[in-house]
Formats: C-alpha cells, sequence, structure tokens
C-alpha cells in the first residue's frame, strides 16, 4: 500500500484527503508521530510514520512544492487584499479591538 499518492502536484496520505505538508509541516514543527496521528485521527499511526519516510526519502522535492504553495499562498492572499481592501480593514479593526480587551 503506498503511503503517499500525487495527483497534479498535490500530495495526500493513502486514500484520505490529508495532504502530506499538514503531516510535514507537524512534523518539521517537532511533533511525533503519535502526536500528528492524534490530530488526523483518519491517519493511522503506520500512515504517518509512512508520510514521514516519504518525506526523508523524497526532501528536496517535497520542500520545492512546499515553498512553491506558500508562495502562492502568499499570491492568493495579496491578491484578495486587493479586490476587497475593506474587508481586510474591518478584520483588522476588530482584531485590534479584540486584543485590547
Amino acid at each position: 500500500m503506498p503511503y503517499v499518492r500525487g495527483q497534479d502536484g498535490d500530495y495526500r496520505i493513502g486514500d484520505t484527503r490529508v495532504s502530506l505538508d499538514s503531516v510535514v509541516y507537524a512534523f518539521l514543527s517537532g511533533e511525533s508521530a503519535e502526536s500528528i496521528a492524534q490530530s488526523f485521527p483518519v491517519l493511522s499511526l503506520e500512515q504517518v510514520y509512512g508520510a514521514i519516510a516519504y518525506y526523508l526519502a523524497n526532501r528536496d522535492e517535497v520542500d520545492a512544492l512546499l515553498r512553491a504553495s506558500e508562495r502562492g499562498y502568499g499570491e492568493l492572499l495579496h491578491e484578495a487584499r486587493e479586490n476587497d481592501p475593506t474587508f481586510y480593514q474591518k478584520l483588522a479593526d476588530a482584531r485590534r479591538a479584540r486584543a485590547a480587551g
């Protein structure tokens, strides 16, 4: 059984909808495989270890995909802010008001 399946640059764990990057980010943040499995109940501990092993064996490729994904997210966020600046200003105001308590 393959632990990671890729399709059109999108990598998922087994037959689940859990993305490889979700597991990798948790792993890189220092979470144990057991903790990651608890965070994603649909994954078995074996699948988590398999995903981590896949990442370690393909680190350069997966890191490149993660960087590309982060750039894409940044571009989408920038575009959204340009398209609806009033919404993002209200959001910032609400955050400040909440922080002020």
